[in-house]
């Protein structure tokens, strides 16, 4: 067995022991976070708490997620479920939305009749959650990130830093002035950066079950290049989608001359067509339809 396969073989083990690792992290802190909170009465801690439940439940779909897309294509999966990463991170942005409206509505109220809160339990909690963060941040660097879920996972954990960076700032002005608007002021920005992230998510796990062009793919300089490859005449019912999380494909009808057949040239083709894709835009799966010139005028369903 090759280094490159053995490697292959086990990133997703060592992907999920991290996730695994990640999430009893910040588990751990999110309890003792809200304990904090309901002592302190701190709606920017609560929040923070909020967002550390989303991250852990992204977490634990993202393992589940891992361990699905592992199965190999069988039954009606005839593409395996590699999606179910996509779908883990479509349903964290979705609930990264709903949280970020209940604390925009709570921090509303909180700016219009600010309640007491005490400003050094919101400076302890936030220096602890900011190393925890980090420590988590280091955690899921060694992870591969090119999986959807695990950026995903990534992108939340830098989130809460800058939220806990947030708090830390509110505690400060709330002990040195005495200022209670700067917690739900804290909380609006926190707001703001789980928005960003569930843009995020659902923007890129959309492109994928909507089955848009893969990044980096695109469509006229990839029919170009089929065109470039010898014995092609055309190019017809092109075709580029993501199965699941940095899992591009392609596939294409190209009508070839009449030589390609007569000659025996079809494998050699196909063998430059795949290269061709491999080389230039880095998509390993692809399917061709070879056919010769006419073929179209009686082909249903062309595209």
């Amino acid at each position: 067995m090759s280094p490159h396969l053995h490697h292959h073989e086990q990133q997703p083990d060592r992907n999920i022991r991290l996730l695994l690792v990640a999430l009893a992290l910040i588990t751990a802190f999110m309890v003792g976070e809200v304990v904090a909170a309901v002592l302190a009465s701190s709606l920017a801690l609560l929040t923070d708490a909020g967002h550390m439940l989303t991250d852990a439940l992204a977490l634990l779909m993202a393992v589940g997620a891992a361990r699905l897309a592992r199965r190999p294509a069988a039954g009606v999966w005839t593409f395996g479920l590699g999606r179910a990463e996509v779908l883990s991170a479509g349903v964290n942005g979705v609930t990264l939305l709903v949280v970020s409206a209940v604390v925009l509505v709570e921090a509303g109220r909180r700016l219009v009749h600010p309640p007491h809160v005490s400003g050094g339990p919101v400076i302890a909690v936030a220096l602890v959650g900011l190393a925890v963060n980090l420590v988590v941040v280091v955690v899921l660097s060694r992870a591969d990130r090119r999986s959807l879920n695990v950026a995903g996972a990534f992108a939340h954990v830098v989130t809460d830093a800058y939220a806990f960076a947030a708090t830390l700032v509110a505690g400060i002005v709330i002990v040195t002035t005495g200022y209670r608007r700067a917690d739900p002021i804290a909380s609006l920005v926190v707001v703001l950066l789980m928005l960003r992230a569930a843009w995020s998510l659902l923007r890129r796990s959309g492109t994928v079950l909507l089955e848009a062009a893969p990044e980096g793919v695109d469509l006229v300089d990839l029919r170009a290049h089929l065109l470039e490859t010898g014995l092609v005449l055309d190019v017809h019912d092109l075709h580029a989608w993501t199965f699941g999380s940095g899992l591009p494909a392609v596939s294409a009808h190209v009508v070839v001359t009449d030589g390609c057949f007569d000659g025996g040239h079809a494998p050699r083709l196909l063998d430059e067509l795949q290269g061709c894709l491999v080389g230039h835009f880095d998509v390993e799966h692809s399917t061709f339809q070879l056919e010769q010139a006419g073929h179209t005028d009686h082909e249903a369903g062309t595209h």
